[in-house]
């Protein structure tokens, strides 16, 4: 059963007081947040069924939670400590569990992609129906390895959906300076995929285009390609300097994937404070449990180490 109107303003509430609370701890490391894009992150996921994979790369926090992993382990992973999801050992930038459809995040620009590949080719050879799908920004849409992935699943007609989470900015280099094509969606027609640019803020309009482009996958279509053109509210990363305006922020913060879907869905200030008290018990459970489970030992340094 897919998720509602509701369901979906609900998911992408949790996610942006997941990550605020995470900020504003003095341990917090290092991260890459969501704000601006959980309408990619939820739309995304819930176009996915459950035996599908997501592969993201290390803007991982938004899509990992959006996919349903324990957002308790989540928390955990991310300070480091030992009831994480891989044992606070892979953090953000390559914290996966493949058992709630995330197969895993990679802190590479594009490094995810290849890989995404070849979890496709074998879903392709278990022939069971499922897909899946990767998640870059638009920073890799200039790597080598993107290009080389389409080709591939192109040929191969992989069971696998590119989605492109077009926040407009490579840290702080404007998309427009480093990326010749009019859409990046036209990378994918390229190489003959069904492509398409939309609005990444309409979390609605992302789940039931990303949601089309999945079932063509399913009934053995091939790869497709879509581009989702969002915005970044907080600066790249948590140690990353603002480079942006104030009047530039400011006019960002008023196109909130979260404002719209409130008045799209017509909300009253009630109902408003209920989601936000909720999404704020769903970040403090998570924090408790973080900071109740232990960091590693030195002992086990070398655990898990081939």
């Amino acid at each position: 059963m897919k998720p509602n109107s509701f369901t979906m303003l609900r998911a992408m509430t949790r996610i942006r007081a997941f990550e605020t609370a995470l900020a504003a701890r003095p341990d917090h490391g290092f991260q890459l947040l969501s704000s601006g894009e959980e309408a990619v992150a939820v739309g995304l996921s819930s176009a996915l069924n459950a035996g599908d994979q997501l592969l993201t790369g290390g803007r991982s926090i938004g899509p990992v939670i959006a996919r349903g992993a324990d957002p308790r382990r989540v928390m955990a992973e991310l300070l480091g400590k030992t009831d994480g999801m891989n044992g606070g050992r892979a953090g953000r930038g390559h914290l996966s569990d493949p058992g709630s459809g995330f197969f895993g995040a990679h802190a590479v620009v594009g490094g995810n992609i290849s890989i995404a590949a070849g979890v496709a080719l074998a879903k392709q050879l278990d022939n069971d129906g499922s897909i899946v799908a990767v998640l870059f920004g638009d920073g890799a849409c200039g790597s080598g390895a993107l290009h080389e992935t389409l080709n591939m699943a192109a040929i191969w007609k992989l069971p696998l959906l590119f989605v492109c989470n077009n926040n407009q900015w490579s840290v702080s280099t404007a998309r427009q300076d480093a990326l010749a094509p009019r859409r990046l969606s036209d990378i994918g027609a390229t190489f003959g995929l069904p492509a398409c640019t939309i609005d990444g803020l309409d979390v609605e309009g992302v789940a039931a285009t990303i949601g089309e482009a999945a079932d063509k996958i399913r009934q053995g279509h091939g790869p497709a390609f879509v581009e989702c053109t969002s915005i970044r509210l907080r600066s790249h990363s948590t140690t990353a300097r603002e480079t942006r305006k104030r009047q530039e922020l400011a006019e960002l913060l008023t196109h909130c994937p979260i404002r719209r879907q409130i008045a799209r869905l017509g909300l009253d200030e009630d109902t408003v404070e209920m989601l936000d008290r909720e999404a704020a018990e769903f970040a403090a459970e998570a924090l408790a449990f973080a900071e109740a489970s232990p960091y590693p030992s030195a002992a086990g340094v070398l655990t898990d180490v081939g």
